[in-house]
């Protein structure tokens, strides 16, 4: 069996003040986000084609960071432990913990793009379609700082297992679910949006398609993962995640199927 490694969270000090890990990993997942657009715009006809700049880029990035530092953390506080939070007030603001909730992310940044395409005369369809293919790999980027962080615990797994492994303050071996995420919902993902999106595609196709995956991704992933709460449908259990999942899978399938009919496609060549 493996052993976690327990770094130390804190990366460096400048003076008093603490870097973390887990905040070098937002920093991260941001500069990928421009890298990737930068890309997508210089090497991908079709999104140059539609007038994307690396200035929208960049004000882009200003109104997704806000929607995923307030949208993950109010996600956090109202989806998962709203009763602690509630009594410890102080700590919602006290981000370098940990606790970002990926669902609350997603509406927070969705909101945010939602803004920004009102301000720039913006089809929100299209900037969903944009931004799409890059969002896997932050995400990525988060559940590594969760591992460094030793949060989000796997369920038990058979010690046999040769990545089991050995939780801090956690009995027994441990599915190592920060890393299944990281490559599943995170790594897999990306590899499939950003070829899907290399082509053309019909409005809303590429983002539909983040939501079904992300989606189905989270649902198969949270079996691994020792729950924040769970409950039970027809006598199945059912995780939070699980439940937060669903409707990004039927939004997914409707928006898929919506982006393929003959309608929207008139709609986009008019």
């Amino acid at each position: 069996m493996l052993v976690h490694p327990q770094p130390n969270p804190v990366a460096f000090s400048i003076g008093p003040v603490e870097i973390h890990w887990y905040g070098i990993m937002y920093v991260v997942a941001f500069a990928l986000f421009i890298l990737l657009g930068r890309v997508r715009i210089k090497t991908q006809a079709h999104v140059e084609a539609q007038g994307w700049t690396y200035t929208d880029l960049d004000d882009m990035l200003f109104y997704g960071m806000l929607g995923v530092v307030i949208g993950g953390r109010l996600g956090e506080v109202l989806f998962y432990r709203p009763d602690y939070y509630f009594s410890h007030p102080l700590e919602i603001i006290q981000t370098w913990h940990g606790g970002m909730s990926y669902h609350g992310g997603f509406i927070g940044v969705l909101i945010a793009m939602a803004l920004w395409a009102r301000k720039r005369g913006r089809n929100l369809m299209d900037v969903y379609d944009f931004i799409a293919p890059m969002v896997p790999i932050g995400y990525a980027c988060g559940r590594l700082g969760n591992f460094i962080n030793a949060e989000l615990p796997g369920r038990l797994a058979d010690p046999n297992l040769p990545w089991a492994m050995i939780w801090p303050g956690v009995e027994g071996p441990r599915h190592p679910s920060p890393l299944y995420q990281m490559l599943v919902d995170g790594i897999l993902v990306f590899v499939i949006m950003w070829l899907f999106a290399r082509k053309p595609r019909p409005r809303l196709a590429v983002g539909a398609l983040y939501t079904l995956l992300y989606g189905c991704a989270r649902f198969f992933t949270e079996y691994f993962r020792v729950p924040d709460w769970e409950t039970h449908v027809m006598g199945l259990p059912i995780t939070s995640g699980q439940v937060l999942s669903l409707p990004m899978i039927v939004a997914g399938l409707i928006m898929l199927g919506w982006a393929y009919s003959d309608a929207n496609k008139r709609a986009v060549h008019a």
